[in-house]
């Protein structure tokens, strides 16, 4: 029996026709509605879900009215995630936003606070969240496998955020070149950029593999490539109480991450005081050194667990019992994360070490 009624919200970002295979798959789920001003960007979702035409909508008022979802997940542009938050809230709905947060630690305030009181949940998904791998390093962190936790190395980014529509279906290098001029991927005040991107990706889950410490600096640089005004390659160095740690972002790796690992490879490395723990995206094991076992070694990566295998089943599963969502879902927690990717715009306009951002 059907229990959620879920609302697609734009589809500026390839990743909605993946979570709405997600909610099309759920057994107490149904897709209520899709909205985008482009009827031609919903075709794709339409044919695939079979999502009849009274559910497809141009008008986004119309669409939350008449399609009443329980939750909505918004995937517009990055820097129009605080006015879509702020115009979706009054309609007493959960909110499920697609990564990144936001274009600024003040538009995710904005978000926060248009959600405060409403008892509905803001939750924001970072699709490496759910790699087995990374939960598997974060558990093996936890437990206390490396001792205390002193650097978090993160390197990850794709061909190009052109390259691959829903399911990572595959785009030609042509039809990538031409799509730039009109992608707001490549246009600034959108909130493109490799490193809105995906720096949100190391800072949220550094933050949530650091319990929540916030670094005391940032230091940035971006590459300048002539006719391109985004960033599609920048580096990023955090000093923490405890040590240095740097986080790099890249579009225009040798090859995908979830086809063929580049080089060099795109996931996470960390350094404890006991050990270090090597975590690659969609690896099946992680690679570990300890003091008493130093020669790296491997371990199989855990299977999620029932209720957090995906971002729908965990977020409707906190829905169905009243709970906050945790870990990197947390608005809190990726709020942290936000002032560091702040932070590191900042500094790489400035070319300089900056005090973390409030």
């Amino acid at each position: 029996m059907t229990r959620y009624r879920i609302a697609g919200i734009s589809f500026d970002h390839m990743h909605m026709g993946d979570l709405l295979r997600l909610v099309h798959d759920h057994p107490e789920a149904e897709i209520a509605g899709i909205f985008d001003p482009d009827p031609e960007r919903m075709k794709g979702a339409v044919e695939t879900f079979g999502i009849p035409q009274n559910r497809v909508f141009t008008d986004l008022a119309t669409c939350m009215e008449t399609a009443r979802p329980d939750m909505v997940i918004l995937c517009a542009a990055t820097a129009e995630h605080g006015d879509y938050t702020e115009r979706l809230a009054p309609y007493g709905c959960h909110v499920f936003v697609e990564k990144p947060f936001a274009a600024s630690a003040a538009e995710a305030r904005r978000m926060i606070a248009a959600m405060e009181g409403s008892g509905k949940l803001l939750a924001i998904n970072w699709p490496l969240a759910w790699v087995e791998s990374h939960v598997t390093a974060k558990g093996l962190i936890d437990a206390g496998t490396i001792g205390d936790l002193i650097e978090v190395h993160f390197y990850d980014g794709n061909r190009g955020p052109l390259y691959h529509l829903a399911d990572k279906v595959e785009v030609t290098p042509e039809e990538v070149e031409r799509g730039k001029a009109d992608s707001w991927w490549y246009k600034k005040a959108a909130g493109g950029g490799s490193l809105l991107d995906y720096l949100g990706y190391g800072a949220t889950l550094g933050t949530w593999y650091m319990n929540g410490e916030a670094p005391l600096e940032v230091t940035c640089v971006i590459d300048e490539t002539p006719g391109i005004e985004v960033d599609q390659h920048s580096i990023t160095v955090c000093r923490y109480q405890r040590g240095l740690s740097k986080m790099e972002t890249r579009w225009g790796t040798f090859t995908d991450p979830w086809m063929i690992q580049p080089q060099p490879r795109c996931g996470f490395v960390f350094v404890g005081s006991d050990g270090t723990i090597a975590s690659w995206d969609y690896a099946d094991h992680v690679t570990v050194q300890t003091r008493d076992r130093p020669e790296p070694h491997e371990v199989a990566a855990e299977p999620l667990s029932e209720g957090r295998r995906n971002p729908i089943e965990y977020v409707l599963g906190c829905i169905a019992r009243g709970e906050p969502v945790s870990g990197p879902l947390d608005p809190a927690l990726c709020l942290t994360a936000q002032r560091i990717v702040d932070t590191a715009a900042q500094s790489a306009q400035e070319k300089r070490t900056l005090a973390l951002l409030p």
